[in-house]
């Protein structure tokens, strides 16, 4: 849900941001493009922190070296991060995030059914993890189009 939060604020904060005159925010697409980069980045930071272990918990049995799918996961969400920012590659980057994101769908559907705990808190149950896996999507796509 923090990464979900994340977006809408730093959306509405840059589009704040462009209509006082910052001009690489000076569109809904650029100020998207931004909110999408921050909640990557937010959302990169756990692959590291103290959530790491319940990242690594979530990778479904099956899958070899789930700490290495967390640390490889959470390098593409900053390479994601930095790409969808840059013009010439945005597109890219943003077709790449919606494949990881497909990708990495598989660990939330497992955390919702096992009851999984991230931060010490339930994870949202699948029907939440979905909506706001649509919503990323979306907004990625909104972002690079």
């Amino acid at each position: 849900m923090v990464p979900f939060l994340a977006l809408v604020a730093s959306f509405l904060l840059f589009r704040l941001t462009g209509y006082l005159g910052l001009s690489f925010f000076d569109s809904w697409q650029t100020s998207l493009q931004g909110a999408v980069a921050v909640m990557l980045l937010l959302a990169a930071s756990a692959h590291w922190g103290k959530r790491r272990p319940d990242l690594i918990r979530m990778v479904p049995p099956g899958f070899p070296k789930p700490g290495w799918i967390v640390t490889a996961t959470g390098c593409l969400e900053i390479a994601g991060a930095i790409g969808i920012l840059i013009p010439g590659v945005s597109s890219t980057a943003g077709i790449c995030l919606i494949i990881l994101l497909v990708a990495m769908f598989p660990a939330n559907v497992y955390a919702a059914k096992k009851g999984l705990t991230l931060g010490g808190r339930p994870v949202p149950n699948l029907l939440i993890r979905s909506i706001l896996q649509v919503v990323f999507i979306a907004a990625i796509l909104l972002a690079i189009y």
